[in-house]
């Protein structure tokens, strides 16, 4: 596995060399590079401008593992639903232009009065739709295990035995939640999910999630993709990052 990192929080304000330099200074492999963020990854981005940002990427040998946007698929209107489908196409359509390995989407929550494994099979056929278009572009969908209710893996489970296609996965989000973290361990949970895995999402390492065990469980299951951290911002960036590597070296099983 690989320590990356998610631009979620941590880096919002930076742009794509200061990125790169950051990561490369710290032992950083692979970036998600969050949209509407400084980085400046967006649709509409020039060809000129794409080739630029996958020729840094390349350089650096840091590895732009997915761009992380927030389209998702619950909403009980289908005109909102489907625009988010087509913008998720569009999406793509930049990852594979920028050299992105992905593009991350979510499922978040579940419009009231709407059983939530109904809203589940919803999110998995608009997934189903992104697929063939993933496919095309040489691209993976990565479904975050994301929002209040629909964070949990059974949903998440659901969602992905609907869609079934191989080009849509999971990203493993490490909620701490009560639907995941069952008395303290994540066997069960991560076992629902681990067949579709094909992106990690880390925290703080410092909490009372079971990392021990999640490394484990990767290990375990295969896994060799990047694990990005999702931290919020430091006034002194170098130096945490370097502190986060060590500590999650120190977790490696």
């Amino acid at each position: 596995m690989q320590l990356g990192l998610v631009t979620y929080q941590i880096a919002e304000h930076w742009d794509v060399p200061t990125i790169l330099s950051h990561c490369a200074q710290t032992g950083f492999a692979a970036v998600e590079l969050r949209t509407t963020h400084a980085h400046g990854v967006e649709l509409g981005l020039s060809a000129d401008a794409c080739a630029e940002v996958r020729a840094r990427f390349a350089d650096s040998g840091v590895r732009l593992w997915g761009l992380g946007t927030v389209c998702e698929y619950h909403s009980a209107d289908p005109a909102v639903v489907a625009h988010n489908v087509e913008e998720t196409k569009q999406w793509i359509g930049l990852a594979a232009q920028v050299g992105a390995r992905g593009v991350k989407v979510r499922p978040n929550g579940v419009p009231e009065g709407h059983a939530p494994e109904a809203v589940a099979e919803r999110i998995g056929r608009a997934l189903a739709q992104v697929g063939p278009a993933a496919a095309d572009a040489g691209v993976l969908v990565y479904l975050e295990v994301h929002g209040h209710v629909t964070c949990d893996p059974r949903l998440v489970r659901i969602m992905m035995e609907t869609c079934a296609h191989p080009a849509v996965g999971v990203c493993w989000n490490s909620n701490l939640h009560p639907t995941e973290v069952i008395a303290g361990r994540i066997d069960e949970t991560f076992a629902l999910l681990a067949p579709w895995i094909q992106s990690v999402h880390i925290t703080e390492l410092c909490n009372a999630y079971p990392w021990r065990d999640l490394f484990r469980l990767l290990v375990a299951s295969g896994y060799t993709g990047a694990t990005l951290a999702e931290c919020a911002g430091n006034p002194d960036p170098l130096r945490f990052m370097r502190y986060y590597r060590a500590l999650w070296q120190a977790y490696q099983p």
